[in-house]
């Protein structure tokens, strides 16, 4: 235990004060029963000369007293420290050993409190966002996409006729507490040499032979869930069987996901095949409760819209009171994005969704690059021009681009941002409600 982190066993919310306080009056009254029974000796014991140095007689008695109090104060620090070692040694995961007792104790009570956020999307894009939401609050909810038909979910949705596990799979492991090395098993995915399994991914095999014992896929993911240690609730949008559909300039159309990117431009119009998807109640019920609302990031037509498309989802989106965001890509897409700006992804958002609004705020990337991004990533940094048309959205700029990898975000940034927006919101209802008469 540092002595930083000493003051933090008084911080409010902990359920620590009042044991400690308990812990000192249950101390005092020992003492004081200890110093009742000590002058009963002194007055009817006569005890030999060498007593007299050894209880320290020659000193005054609030000089005694003073250094009573300090030996027991300095015994009392220590036996602390030592125990928050010895308990950490032995029950905590290997992850965690090397952090004080204090700081796990006020990061989980403050998480605990944190605010309802339910975040919508699918891919790298949305893991990326849980993995920064989670150092926030554990009241998390990941609605997932379910139109992936590509890859290992492709193959086991074709075989198997479960929903798609790979974006939930993604978000498990960005959800979960359990050991990196668990985490890291998670997402292996098996080469070539592995024969039938090869391309396919452990975590995916694993979720959809839980889905098996436990009877559901809606049960595997809360069984996966419980054995990673997720903080949060992952759902996905439904749990039909649902095939994206796009159309594009010239009137062709592309069936499934994984074949939109492939004629290499952005289409005009994606639906769900059938369109009447079914939401998922769970997806329902965390909107309508949610204290935040998180749109994208993530592939603007293969993974956040196939969310919104979904029946029920943006009605529950527009009638929840949560405060509503919508994250930009950082970079374009090939296929999907050629040449967007940020107010070009919310607009086909809403064309999509036949609106007016969606979200209160659109939050962008500030800090492009100097120079062009590598040619084969066939992209381009996304714009947030000031003077575009963002329906009524308050733009929001920051530096939020990762630094080793410029097509994504920075996790830890863009979780701050949307944290701050939302406390500055949030204070802002506050004071307006104040104010009224």
């Amino acid at each position: 235990m540092s002595r930083d982190n000493l003051s933090k066993w008084l911080y409010i919310g902990l359920h620590i004060k009042r044991w400690l306080i308990l812990i000192a009056i249950a101390m005092a009254f020992m003492g004081l029963g200890f110093a009742y029974l000590l002058r009963e000796v002194y007055v009817t014991y006569t005890f030999p000369s060498w007593a007299h140095e050894l209880t320290l007689q020659f000193m005054p008695r609030w000089l005694r007293g003073a250094l009573f109090i300090g030996i027991a104060t300095a015994l009392g620090v220590i036996s602390v420290w030592k125990l928050n070692q010895s308990i950490t040694s032995a029950a905590l995961p290997a992850m965690t050993r090397g952090t004080d007792i204090v700081e796990l104790v006020y990061r989980n009570r403050t998480r605990d409190r944190g605010p309802k956020i339910v975040a919508l999307g699918g891919g790298t894009g949305l893991s990326n966002l849980l993995r920064g939401l989670k150092q926030y609050t554990s009241n998390l909810t990941a609605i997932v996409t379910v139109a992936d038909d590509g890859g290992s979910s492709g193959a086991l949705r074709r075989d198997l006729h479960v929903i798609p596990p790979g974006d939930l799979r993604n978000c498990i492991a960005a959800l979960a507490d359990a050991e990196p090395l668990v985490t890291e098993l998670f997402q292996y995915r098996f080469d070539e040499s592995a024969g039938g399994i090869a391309g396919h991914s452990f975590g995916n095999l694993f979720i959809t032979a839980m889905a098996e014992v436990t009877g559901s896929m809606e049960a595997g993911i809360a069984e996966t869930s419980r054995v990673l240690a997720v903080r949060g609730q992952i759902v996905p949008a439904s749990l039909d069987d649902v095939v994206l559909l796009a159309r594009f300039a010239d009137g062709q159309t592309a069936r499934g996901e994984s074949k939109i990117p492939q004629r290499g431009e952005p289409p005009i119009e994606v639906w769900l095949e059938p369109r009447d998807v079914t939401a998922h109640p769970r997806a329902i019920a965390a909107l309508l409760d949610a204290d935040l609302i998180v749109i994208g990031p993530g592939s603007l037509y293969t993974s956040v819209l196939p969310n919104l498309l979904v029946k029920g989802i943006s009605k529950a989106i527009s009638e929840s009171r949560a405060y509503k965001l919508y994250v930009s890509n950082v970079a374009t897409q090939h296929g999907e994005t050629n040449d967007y700006d940020a107010a070009d992804h919310y607009s086909a958002l809403l064309r999509h969704l036949r609106s007016d609004r969606l979200v209160d705020a659109i939050l962008a990337n500030s800090n492009l690059p100097g120079e062009p991004l590598p040619a084969e990533w066939q992209s381009t940094p996304v714009m947030a021009p000031g003077d575009a048309d963002y329906h009524g959205a308050r733009l929001v700029l920051a530096d939020l681009v990762d630094r080793e990898k410029r097509y994504r975000h920075n996790s830890e940034a863009l979780a701050s941002l949307i944290m701050r927006s939302y406390f500055e919101r949030d204070l802002q209802v506050r004071q307006t409600a104040l104010s009224r008469p």
